[in-house]
């Protein structure tokens, strides 16, 4: 799959909210984990990937788990927060 401008959004709209956070935010797909945080991480898993792990911890984990997931969700992205 290639990076297009709706995918390209996707990525940016996940790394921008992971950014907002002091959580340490891994996303764990095809048996892989990639730093929230990580645009490389990033492209790779929302384009190769067809569901999603959250793994969150840290200060502000509560609101983390809730916002990474409300992203997810809002582009159509199955996610498990564990």
């Amino acid at each position: 799959m290639s990076l297009d401008k709706a995918s390209a959004k996707i990525i940016a709209e996940i790394n921008e909210t992971a950014s907002q956070f002091n959580s340490t935010i891994v996303i764990r797909a095809n048996s892989k984990s990639f730093d929230a945080k990580s645009m490389l991480g990033l492209a790779y898993s929302i384009l190769s990937c067809k569901s999603f792990k959250l793994d969150i911890k840290g200060p502000d984990e509560a609101k983390a788990k809730m916002e990474m997931a409300r992203v997810f969700w809002k582009h159509g992205l199955p996610v498990e927060v564990l």
